[in-house]
């Protein structure tokens, strides 16, 4: 049996979301949370692996389950009490319960997943969000732990040109980290830069898929943009060279957070699934 989870956490007090022995992650917390309940070495899959310090109110994961921690889902009463799919939605509920009061990390919603669903290689596509606040923007101490602050004023307008400049698809070699043998061609979907009412300059970002650090990359770029340092034009230029530069920086985690993943309709989740995997199988 395999269950979706919805999750969100603030990312401030984890190294990151994958399980790593001796430090805390998000992986690592919820799994200790969900054996409590079912019992058994339950792993997590997920559709994006955030690193230390990014936060979520958007991410994916499913689990399966093996017949006995089926049996050890929570239970309603009456007809609830034999149907899987009831018990699969309370689970939800009882890790909230153990995870206990006030927790930096929540499971939002469970269910039990349509056949052929798979957290990662289902999904078509991911949004991340960034915060800035610059030079013009009041600080805010209750949003210091999901937002950025860049002491000098930011051109939004300059970034938000940059940011739409890199949209489809290319080789962002130069706006990732990178790892031996993966690839770095991406699908970027939507970038773009507003200032909201409060100041805050808010960054929306969609892609197929990301490269480690690519999303704070790509965001470092804008800011030297806004900053006045490079133009417009030279985002893209930095990306069709296909090397990292010192020209930019890779901004700080703490302004990131996983806000949305997009799925097909479910008749067409395993086709999808099948399809990521052998494009990932050919990197």
């Amino acid at each position: 049996m395999r269950i979706r989870l919805d999750i969100a956490y603030d990312g401030t007090g984890f190294r990151g979301w994958a399980r790593q022995p001796g430090l805390r992650t998000v992986q690592g917390v919820l799994e200790v949370a969900i054996t409590r309940i079912i019992g058994g070495d339950p792993r997590l899959v997920v559709a994006g692996r955030t690193d230390a310090g990014v936060h979520a109110t958007g991410q994916v994961a499913h689990l399966d389950l093996d017949p006995e921690q089926v049996q050890r889902l929570p239970r309603g009463r009456g007809a609830a009490a034999s149907d899987p799919s009831d018990a699969a939605v309370a689970l939800a509920g009882r890790v909230r319960g153990v995870l206990g009061a006030y927790p930096d990390v929540t499971v939002r919603e469970s269910r039990r997943a349509p056949e052929g669903f798979d957290a990662r290689f289902s999904a078509v596509w991911r949004r991340y969000e960034y915060r800035i606040t610059d030079g013009t923007t009041p600080y805010e101490p209750l949003e210091r732990l999901r937002t950025t602050t860049v002491r000098t004023s930011l051109d939004v307008g300059a970034m938000d040109a940059a940011a739409r400049s890199l949209v489809g698809l290319h080789d962002f070699a130069s706006y990732c980290k990178a790892r031996e043998e993966a690839t770095t061609v991406r699908t970027l979907l939507e970038f773009d830069w507003r200032r909201e009412n409060d100041g805050v300059l808010r960054a929306h970002v969609r892609a197929d898929a990301f490269c480690h650090s690519m999303v704070r990359a790509l965001v470092g770029a804008c800011v030297a943009v806004g900053e006045g340092r490079i133009g417009v034009d030279d985002v893209v230029a930095i990306r069709d060279v296909g090397v990292r530069t010192s020209e930019t920086k890779v901004l700080a985690a703490r302004g990131l957070t996983l806000s949305e993943v997009g799925y097909p309709a479910d008749e067409l989740l395993a086709g999808r699934a099948e399809q990521t995997r052998r494009r990932r199988d050919q990197e």
